[in-house]
């Protein structure tokens, strides 16, 4: 009777830590969102935020017949080049998963041409570097998809499309012979992916893009040297950001 009464009382027991452990599991549970940084944060109808960009930049480009027909340029070719932007953000919740951003951004870029010439020029070179710079104002509308939130930290993806205006554009300048004329207005689609940290006052989101400009943004001169030999040149970007949201 003893052994047994000492079995009913292990095995009572034994199911009263249990359920106990069990209790303590799921309280635990419950009470971990609240231990996260900035917990209700998804819960927010929109928010704002400021972004630091830089990247690496290049046009993409299509020679023209009269290419084949030049005895001056024997190369003309794109090289990658930096740059850097300031902007602020603006995101609306749309689900749980879904998320809408407007990011407009001040952009300040140089993409540049190399060319190979087959005489000197008047400075007796014949490797020529012709840089371009452009000071653009960027607005990009995007789509994020972005997964469960684990402790303090997201991952999300983005796609999306833009609109720019080169402030700097040259398309309507009349210069020298060794001008590439660009136009002044751009528009393409982006795809990305980034990351959110969540601290105790903000949220830190490194991000990685890629940014596709669509039209041809050459306004060809026939009687500009340097800029003839280009039937189509469109605008690629590599964007590493980072988003400062509250």
């Amino acid at each position: 009777m003893l052994y047994l009464h000492r079995k009913k009382a292990f095995t009572l027991r034994t199911r009263s830590f249990l359920l106990f452990g069990l209790l303590l599991l799921a309280g635990t549970l419950t009470a971990q969102p609240k231990d996260w940084n900035l917990y209700d944060h998804d819960a927010k109808p929109y928010y704002f935020g400021i972004t630091l960009s830089t990247g690496l930049t290049r046009f993409q480009t299509e020679l023209h017949s009269r290419f084949l027909q030049d005895d001056s340029i024997m190369v003309a070719e794109p090289g990658n080049s930096g740059g850097f932007g300031l902007g602020l953000s603006a995101t609306v919740r749309l689900s749980d998963r879904f998320q809408f951003r407007f990011n407009p951004q001040l952009m300040f870029t140089s993409r540049n041409i190399l060319y190979t010439l087959k005489y000197p020029d008047f400075d007796g070179e014949t490797k020529v570097d012709k840089p371009i710079e452009s000071v653009t104002v960027s607005f990009p509308f995007q789509v994020k998809l972005q997964s469960d939130r684990i402790g303090n930290f997201r991952v999300y993806m983005l796609g999306g499309v833009k609109g720019d205006i080169d402030l700097a554009s040259n398309a309507r300048s009349k210069k020298a012979e060794e001008l590439v004329k660009i136009r002044k207005y751009d528009y393409g689609v982006e795809l990305g992916l980034g990351f959110n940290f969540f601290f105790e006052q903000f949220i830190l989101s490194p991000e990685i893009k890629l940014s596709n400009g669509i039209p041809n943004l050459h306004a060809r001169d026939a009687n500009l040297i340097y800029s003839s030999v280009f039937d189509k040149i469109q605008s690629r970007m590599i964007v590493l950001s980072i988003h400062i949201e509250g």
